[in-house]
């Protein structure tokens, strides 16, 4: 998901984030919201049931695809459901001889021998987007007032830890569905 920390047009005069050499902001491209954007990038992993599991925070321009050298370090012997974003036979490979990792991702429809991925992986990957979804819009996480990268790395966390502490309070002390995060607390 794409966090923006300014607009395009002020970047090159922002003063945003640039506290840290090694957490620098950058101009990035969305290409499922088909924008162009100054910032950083989301990317999470979470289970079938909609927790976070892990999350990382990269510079815009970094492509998707390396995310997926931390993966070996976390898991092993699981299968793990990702967007377009992530569609690479060197990685894919890599990713199940080492650590025994199966990457599903959906072909492109330009790819030969294109196959619709299966219904039951659609279904399951909705979940991610719907969690990114509710982060955007009842947690607001793409608004940043921030001025320094470990605020807006707290802000984000936080956000995150929120969601989750619902999801905790849903399933054990409410049982409510986990995922039902508008209701009341209370």
């Amino acid at each position: 998901m794409p966090l923006e920390i300014c607009k395009n047009a002020r970047a090159s005069h922002s003063s945003i984030c640039k506290d840290l050499d090694y957490a620098l902001p950058d101009k990035g491209f969305c290409a499922s919201q088909q924008m162009y954007y100054y910032g950083y990038k989301l990317h999470g992993i979470c289970s079938l049931n909609g927790v976070f599991q892990s999350v990382e925070i990269t510079p815009a321009s970094v492509h998707d695809i390396h995310m997926l050298k931390d993966i070996k370090w976390k898991y092993k012997e699981c299968t793990v459901l990702g967007d377009r974003g992530y569609v690479s036979a060197d990685y894919q490979l890599n990713l199940f001889e080492t650590v025994n990792i199966k990457l599903e991702t959906p072909m492109r429809k330009n790819q030969l021998d294109y196959k619709k991925q299966p219904h039951v992986f659609r279904k399951s990957r909705k979940r991610i987007e719907t969690l990114f979804s509710q982060l955007c819009d009842q947690f607001r996480i793409r608004q940043n007032f921030a001025k320094s990268f470990i605020g807006f790395k707290t802000r984000i966390l936080s956000k995150i830890t929120a969601l989750t502490l619902i999801q905790y309070l849903n399933k054990f002390v409410f049982n409510r569905p986990i995922n039902k995060l508008k209701v009341n607390l209370f």
